[in-house]
């Protein structure tokens, strides 16, 4: 058994090469499931396309949390997403290097 505050679930967003389109997701592995992306393992959206390039995540404790989180962001416009993305990542820099 895991002790309590060891979980870690992710909200992530991808994008494609030109940064055309959004993906948002939940995992509790975003080193697997951004591989799996990669991969042609992800969802339908990701293959049809190739939003294979994590420009943001947020980290949860709880998975109640990060669904909430995630089905929040989609709801969101894209002009809103775009600025959360820029908060932290002003270069829409690839972050896939930093997650494996």
């Amino acid at each position: 058994m895991k002790p309590i505050g060891t979980h870690n679930y992710y909200v992530y967003i991808l994008t494609n090469r030109h940064k055309e389109v959004l993906y948002i997701g939940v995992t509790n592995d975003l080193i697997r499931r951004h591989y799996e992306h990669q991969n042609g393992e992800g969802s339908t959206y990701t293959k049809k396309y190739k939003c294979h390039y994590l420009v943001y995540y947020e980290r949860f404790q709880f998975v109640d949390m990060a669904i909430a989180r995630e089905k929040e962001l989609k709801g969101w416009s894209r002009k809103k997403k775009d600025l959360l993305i820029s908060a932290q990542n002003p270069d829409w820099r690839f972050l896939d290097p930093e997650v494996g």
